[in-house]
């Protein structure tokens, strides 16, 4: 019978018939799940799951920190034919009440800690039909309307479904990254398993389920020990957690609310992790600080790769790695949740690359915004490109799909905004996004959307935002008002006022008044002249 095409849920069954039961699928603390436990927790979570009620593509929120419930919920989740919908969980009440409207969320997964949000908005979330809470250690009240994940999971005999899914089945990642308010991109589990195949950074890709399988066996049926150190509700870390449990491996989560490196460093020795996943330099500095400070205190000799993704990782402080862990690769993506594998930079102790350049991917092709292909050394700026094993589009919103995925002489590519000059030789130099999206710390921020919060305050006529370079967060959100009269500046009174409307990395670090907005008589918002303002009075150059 011909290979119909990939789903998850099949891999997922599949693997766990061949790597050794005992064999941990997730650590965390000192928590360990065996590949036997996992495979029959998430077997009883996904017949539960259907015995409730849900159909076919019904959608499930995941609102969690990084916690092996996350996965064992998305194993659960692929086998029982249900539609991943991840949460960023710094938003407040009315952004996470947006996702969950917005996604059409039949089911939520969340940690305990987020019940006082659960129970605000839930009344005003009559599609939810199952609430299921998550134990991580803190001590909220549980809604009285929400269930235990932990009695689903533990709930049956652990045998496999054996149902017949699709690779048309879905995996839904909301972004922030180019669509203004957060969209959710479609992926069809075909399409996305083919888009994760990057020839730079595995020997060959799978012809099929039983190839897929042919693999693992040859690797004694073990996969990659694999460390996210950044959100699992981020394509980064997600996309490397599942291609790294399809591979019969191991995800090891760390505990802190907030990122310790040296809590990384050492989860790293005691489980000989061999894949680390960052988001740029905000992981990478605080990990060099960390192997700085106390250069022999960590045994990381089974580190083999470092990858990062969504934000800049400077050329300096992959080196400063390096003179650590000469032995390890660092691989540097250029992507987005719309498409991966625009882009590789891949940085060894004998092979330097510069910040922010990449070699460009076999199916990528970079475009004026008039769709001219950018010619090769002509140092003309240009959008980069992707095209095949695509996403269907953003989940309710046609006008920005067909923004997004345009077809170009006859052939469908995503283009989601970011630009780059093109090489003679073929390598790609990011330049940014056009969009004016600040881009801090990997997460996406629009100046509009902080803009008309600033501007609900009573004491603010007038607003804009934009990005500062910034060596620790890639930018760092900064604002510029101008006052209604007779108002006094208070600068942390209205950073309050933003940080109650909206998630704290979308709160400026900085504001600065003038007399009166930078704006064109036309209106128009001088983004660049704000810039300007905001570097003269930071003492930067931009």
């Amino acid at each position: 019978m011909a290979f119909a095409g990939w789903n998850y849920g099949d891999l997922f069954d599949a693997v766990a018939r061949i790597v050794p039961s005992d064999h941990p699928a997730l650590i965390h603390g000192d928590s360990i799940t065996s590949w036997r436990a996992f495979d029959a927790r998430t077997n009883n979570l996904a017949r539960n799951l259907i015995g409730s009620g849900p159909v076919t593509g019904d959608k499930i929120a995941f609102y969690m920190r990084n916690h092996p419930a996350y996965l064992e919920g998305l194993a659960a989740a692929f086998k029982a034919r249900l539609t991943h919908v991840n949460v960023n969980y710094r938003y407040v009440a009315d952004e996470v009440h947006y996702i969950f409207e917005n996604a059409d969320a039949a089911i939520v997964l969340f940690a305990r800690e987020f019940s006082p949000i659960v129970e605000l908005i839930a009344p005003r979330l009559p599609g939810v039909r199952q609430w299921l809470i998550v134990e991580d250690g803190t001590d909220e009240t549980t809604p009285a309307f929400a269930r235990s994940f932990e009695d689903l999971a533990a709930d049956g005999d652990g045998v496999p479904l054996n149902i017949p899914r699709s690779p048309d089945d879905m995996l839904f990642l909301y972004t922030g990254g180019t669509t203004g308010m957060p969209k959710g991109v479609m992926w069809r589990h075909d399409a996305h398993r083919r888009a994760m195949f990057n020839p730079a950074l595995a020997t060959r890709p799978p012809a099929d389920l039983e190839d897929h399988l042919a693999i693992v066996r040859e690797s004694g049926g073990v996969g990659p020990v694999n460390l996210p150190a950044c959100p699992l509700m981020h394509g980064t870390g997600l996309f490397s957690a599942i291609t790294s449990m399809i591979a019969g491996g191991t995800v090891v989560t760390l505990r802190s609310a907030r990122f310790d490196a040296h809590e990384l460093w050492t989860q790293v020795a005691a489980h000989k992790v061999t894949q680390i996943l960052i988001v740029g330099d905000a992981f990478a500095k605080p990990m060099l600080r960390a192997l700085d400070e106390a250069p022999d205190r960590h045994d990381i000799s089974s580190v083999a790769v470092i990858r990062s993704s969504g934000v800049m990782w400077s050329q300096e402080v992959k080196q400063g790695l390096l003179r650590h862990m000469p032995k390890v690769s660092l691989a540097d993506s250029l992507g987005s949740s719309e498409a991966v594998g625009y882009g590789l930079s891949l940085t060894t102790a004998g092979a330097v690359s510069g910040t922010a350049k990449f070699r460009l991917g076999a199916n990528a092709r970079v475009f004026t915004p008039e769709g001219r292909e950018v010619v090769p050394g002509s140092g003309e700026a240009g959008l980069i490109a992707r095209f095949d094993a695509l996403p269907e589009g953003y989940y309710k919103d046609p006008v920005k799909t067909a923004a997004t995925f345009r077809t170009i002489d006859g052939v469908r590519y995503a283009i989601p905004g970011d630009f780059c000059t093109l090489d003679a030789d073929g390598a790609v130099t990011l330049i940014g996004r056009g969009s004016g999206c600040i881009n801090t710390a990997g997460e996406k921020v629009f100046p509009e959307e902080v803009e008309e919060v600033l501007k609900l305050h009573p004491d603010i006529e007038d607003a804009l935002v934009v990005g500062v370079p910034d060596e620790t967060w890639g930018q760092s959100v900064t604002g510029v008002i101008e006052l209604r009269d007779g108002a006094a500046f208070d600068e942390p009174k209205l950073r309050r006022h933003v940080r109650d409307h909206l998630a704290g990395y979308k709160t400026p670090k900085r504001l600065f008044a003038v007399p009166r907005m930078l704006r064109a008589p036309n209106g128009k918002a001088d983004y660049k002249g704000a810039l300007e303002l905001a570097l003269r009075e930071l003492g930067v150059s931009g």
